[in-house]
């Protein structure tokens, strides 16, 4: 049995809907005053809730399921495989009714059934071999050890990128599409490419997404006020929400549908070919892949829509972020896997850093000290890291990317305070220049100047650093996990309570990122937050100079004073202030949990009471 999509599409449609709605419910009342009671079917008011949400929608897509026993007829909806059940697609988010209708369209829906049809079983196994991973490392900790595999041995090469993939100096990160006022500025700007994001800055509520889409959409288009056509803007580097992400408005199957599935799936019907003709793509940055087995059903995916699209083989490139430990053991396998379809590898900080605390964060020798004082890219681990993935990355002719640089510029651009912030980025992205890296991002419009004039200076023409090959020095699996010394500071249990309470606010509010204090804060640096202070109260972590350890009691009473004033400064409304409970409610569950969430990102987008609230949005 086939659960049936329909989708409203003329006035005659709406008609004889209003009609036999009317019908039924005449039907329904006379029953009623007959016999005073309903003597309709068992499922008869499921019938009438359906025609009733029918009529207040019938300009939405609506979800008609087939255990209503209606009988539609489908002939615009032709789902063609016979293991396909039922399909549920919720409706359009309130005013996107035309985004909704133009996303999801006969044939792109068609298209994402037979894409996860297609990857179902890799995509259960891929769950399955996190979850044995997972439970393998906790039953017995240990440092992981490199690949023993003959691909680290031989010669080879991943595959040329096309002339405007060359120079990837800039990226602007953190760019939801959904923001359009944000994104319409970084298509404007002057950087080799732009991090479309549905990941760490950008939050995954359902309007978000159709919004989100629909903007690529119409950017690909030339279709957005004062933008030149896509050849003559920055790259789109599509960032979809990684594996960890459900999308709960869609399911096949019963299954919901992974978001990196569904982001990709519309990136690719809608705009894969246009991009391809254009020479501008279709180009992804893949985040939070743990492992080399994920990178090859990555690269079977692509070639699967390549096929399925009648665009060229190898024309999809992507580049994988390395922000999980694990990963940083496999780079090599990594791009092997990916070889034809490669655009190097990149190495952040914050997830990266959450990461070993996820993996090994039990073990009181993996602590890690206060963020903000002990931990930076110079720190031996992090050092180490960065010189692997471009030692890694050049041997294979591929590119190696740094990570974003979060600060935000001062208004008041002849400050002190000004200058010394554009200082501080320059010499921070000048260390990871001279490491070796080929670009980096920066989130701030404002430092693009700073950044291009930089390269020009550190570089000349050169479009890459691929010629450089790094040292020969060994890197060993206890350099990639030799943590930094320090302590833990009150400031940074501050800090990090902050981040983490108004992160979750800012979800709630649909937003993926939010200034503070001077640097935008987003999904990676909420992680590494609550994965600090988790880690603390586990190992009662002393503070400097004070006689005071971290507990729980000690973080709820941090945390109440934290909500207080942020109710002060954010309570604006009850609605805001009601928010802002929920987040410090969810923090503190978060951070007493006996087992460590892997993302906090999944753990909210599951949370019953974050779906209620996205419900509204």
């Amino acid at each position: 049995m086939i659960g049936l999509l329909l989708i409203m599409e003329s006035k005659l449609d709406i008609l004889i809907w209003m009609k036999i709605l009317l019908i039924i419910f005449k039907v329904y009342l006379l029953g009623k005053a007959c016999s005073k009671k309903s003597y309709l079917i068992s499922s008869g008011t499921g019938i009438i809730d359906a025609f009733y949400f029918l009529l207040i929608n019938v300009n939405l897509a609506i979800n008609v399921c087939y255990f209503y026993k209606i009988p539609f007829k489908i002939t615009d909806m032709s789902l063609k495989n016979n293991n396909i059940h039922n399909v549920y697609l919720n409706r359009a988010p309130k005013g996107l009714q035309n985004e909704f209708q133009t996303l999801f369209t006969h044939e792109a829906v068609q298209f994402l059934v037979d894409l996860n049809l297609e990857f179902q079983s890799k995509i259960d196994k891929l769950y399955i071999t996190r979850y044995s991973r997972k439970y393998e490392l906790a039953k017995n900790p240990k440092i992981p050890e490199f690949l023993k595999t003959e691909i680290r041995e031989l010669d080879w090469k991943v595959a040329p990128v096309k002339r405007r993939l060359e120079n990837r100096h800039l990226d602007l990160g953190d760019v939801s599409p959904s923001n359009l006022d944000h994104f319409l500025s970084a298509l404007r700007a002057k950087v080799q490419g732009i991090q479309v994001d549905f990941d760490d800055g950008h939050c995954p509520i359902w309007s978000n997404q159709i919004s989100g889409h629909y903007n690529i959409y119409q950017a690909v288009r030339k279709n957005l006020p004062d933008i030149p056509a896509i050849s003559n803007l920055p790259i789109l580097m599509f960032r979809p929400r990684a594996w960890n992400i459900l999308e709960h408005n869609i399911s096949i199957n019963g299954r919901e549908v992974p978001g990196s599935i569904l982001d990709f799936g519309l990136i690719m019907f809608h705009n894969g070919l246009l991009l391809s003709r254009e020479e501008c793509g279709p180009f992804f940055y893949l985040s939070k892949v743990q492992g080399s087995s994920e990178a090859k059903l990555w690269n079977e995916i692509f070639s699967w829509s390549q096929s399925k699209l009648g665009i060229p083989y190898g024309t999809i490139k992507a580049c994988v972020l390395i922000e999980d430990i694990l990963s940083s053991f496999e780079m090599d396998e990594i791009l092997y896997e990916l070889r034809d379809h490669s655009l190097g590898l990149n190495c952040g900080i914050w997830d990266y850093a959450a990461s070993v605390i996820v993996k090994f964060g039990t073990d009181p020798d993996f602590v890690l000290p206060d963020r903000n004082k002990y931990v930076n890219m110079s720190k031996h681990f992090l050092k180490k890291y960065m010189e692997l993935v471009v030692r890694t990355c050049h041997r294979r002719n591929a590119h190696a990317t740094g990570g974003m640089a979060a600060k935000l510029l001062p208004e008041n651009a002849d400050s002190e305070e000004f200058r010394q912030t554009v200082r501080g980025v320059c010499q921070g992205k000048l260390a990871e220049i001279k490491a070796g890296v080929d670009g980096f991002m920066v989130f701030d419009l404002g430092l693009v100047s700073h950044m291009n004039k930089l390269w020009k200076d550190q570089t000349g023409n050169r479009p890459n650093q691929i010629s450089f090959l790094g040292t020969n020095e060994k890197i060993t699996g206890k350099d990639l996990l030799k943590m930094p010394t320090g302590g833990v500071t009150m400031e940074g249990v501050l800090h990090n309570i902050s981040v983490a309470i108004l992160f979750i606010y800012n979800w709630l509010e649909g937003r993926g990122c939010f200034p503070y204090k001077g640097s935008v804060e987003d999904s990676a640096t909420a992680e590494i937050s609550r994965a600090q202070v988790w880690q603390w109260i586990r190992h009662a972590a002393k503070i400097e100079n004070q006689d005071q350890i971290v507990t729980r009691q000690f973080i709820y009473v941090c945390s109440s004073n934290i909500v207080a004033d942020l109710i002060r400064e954010y309570g604006n409304s009850s609605g805001a202030r009601k928010k802002l409970i929920v987040a410090f409610d969810l923090f503190l569950e978060i951070v007493s949990l006996r087992e460590l969430p892997e993302y906090i990102t999944t753990y909210l987008n599951d949370a019953h009471v974050f779906r209620k609230v996205h419900a509204n949005l």
